[in-house]
Formats: structure tokens, C-alpha cells, sequence
């Protein structure tokens, strides 16, 4: 589904990613672990188109979209939920997800379906519904930028650090909410900083370090490489990510 071949990003002159190549296949949950600096955010704003790469190649669904701009890569189905929620804050739920939705071509009734969807997925959601956002818990703001990105009807979400500061109770419930979302067809790309909570929910698993690629395998296999986890994740479980 997701293909990225020899990626080469860089801020200014300096350079962050060195030919990045990583693959996401359709149906499965990612996740993408390294310490701070390591290049998890930027990789996700190359894909999303938010960065232009200043070589290599990004494929999604066998179209190259190292070109495209932000919007017509969300049309193409794939959504992106950055780092620290970012919802509208003087916009309702309701009106912050009918925003999710801009880019489909599709009626009134058809969004209001997708809402009901959403509230299906996080009820807590529609007791907010005429909130503004701005006013809700940290974890309610993380539903509501999920639940956002859902209704652009992805094929492939993109989630980075979305347990960031939140209670461990909420992390246990966003969690169980991206296993839900991947088992009803919702292929899943994850950056999070709690390197065994993002293994126990996903199938594959790539570590960087340093713009590079620098162990990759199934995640029961890395799970299982403590040495190797340990010497590009260190004490870093928690924290602030690139």
C-alpha cells in the first residue's frame, strides 16, 4: 500500500532522513519506534506531503506522491494525524469532524452517517458534540483528532505519539481504538513513544536512528531483540519525539 524507496529529507541543508526505505502493507498495523531526532515525525510529514523530499520516492497504492500536495494525498485516502492533537479550538466536535470530511464529495447525509460512525467509535464524542473543542481533557482532544481524520475515510492513518501526556487509562482506550479501526479495514502507520505498548498492537515494526533505518522484522521479533532496542531507544520510552 505505502512504498518509500532511498527517501532523502532535509531541513534547510541539513539532513534528517538518509535513504529511508520502509513499506506498509495493506490490512496492518506499523509502527515506527527511535528516539528523539530520530526522524519518525518529518517521515511522516514527507508522506503527507507537508515536506517535499529532496530525493528518493513515496508510493501510495502504486501512485507516486512524492509530488502531490497535502490535499490530494488526503483524497487519495490517506490521513494524517500529527503530534499534539491540533484540533480547532473555537470550532464545536461536531463542526471539527464535518471539517474531516472537505475534501469528499459527498452529501449531508452521507457526513452524518460518518459522524454517527464516529460517535459509534468514541461515545464520549457525542456527549461533546456541541462542545468546543478547545474546552474538552487532552484525551477527548486526541478521540476528536482520530475520529477527525476517520471521516476523511482513510485507507492508511497515520498516528504520531497520539498516548503523548495523556493519563494511562486513556492510552489503554486510544489503543484499544487503533486496534478497532485496523480490524475494520483501516490500514495503520504509528509513531509512539511507549516502544512496548506500540509493539503488543502492531504487526511490523521499523527503528530509526538517526535519519536511517536501522532495524526492522516483525514485532514479536523485535520485541525480542532487547540489545538492539536498547541501544537506539535507550531510556526513551517517554518524551517529547522529533
Amino acid at each position: 500500500m505505502l512504498k518509500i524507496n532511498d527517501l532523502v529529507v532535509a531541513y534547510d541543508v541539513a539532513p534528517v532522513l538518509h535513504s529511508v526505505n520502509l513499506e506498509v502493507q495493506a490490512g496492518r498495523i506499523v509502527t515506527l519506534l527511535g528516539a528523539n531526532g530520530a526522524g519518525k515525525s518529518t517521515t511522516l510529514k514527507a508522506i503527507s506531503g507537508l515536506i517535499k523530499p529532496l530525493s528518493g520516492s513515496i508510493e501510495f497504492c502504486g501512485e507516486v506522491i512524492s509530488d502531490k500536495r497535502p490535499d490530494q494525498i488526503v483524497r487519495m485516502g490517506l490521513a494524517h494525524v500529527p503530534e499534539g492533537r491540533l484540533v480547532f479550538p473555537g470550532l464545536t466536535v461536531a463542526e471539527n469532524l464535518k471539517i474531516g470530511a472537505y475534501t469528499r464529495k459527498v452529501s449531508r447525509a452521507e457526513v452524518k452517517s460518518d459522524m454517527e460512525k464516529a460517535f459509534d467509535l468514541f461515545p464520549r464524542l457525542a456527549e461533546r458534540c456541541g462542545q468546543l473543542a478547545g474546552t474538552m481533557s487532552g484525551g477527548e482532544q486526541q478521540m476528536l483528532s482520530i475520529a477527525r481524520a476517520m471521516m476523511s475515510n482513510p485507507k492508511l492513518l497515520m498516528l504520531d505519539e497520539p498516548s503523548l501526556g495523556l493519563a494511562p487509562v486513556i492510552i489503554d482506550s486510544i489503543m484499544d481504538k487503533i486496534r478497532e479501526i485496523n480490524e475494520a479495514g483501516t490500514t495503520v502507520l504509528l509513531i509512539e513513544q511507549n516502544a512496548e505498548l506500540a509493539l503488543s498492537i502492531s504487526h511490523y515494526a521499523y527503528v530509526l536512528s538517526v535519519g536511517e533505518v536501522v532495524l526492522s522484522g516483525d514485532s514479536e521479533s523485535v520485541t525480542k531483540d532487547k540489545a538492539m532496542l536498547e541501544a537506539y531507544l535507550g531510556g526513551e520510552s517517554e518524551g517529547r519525539t522529533d
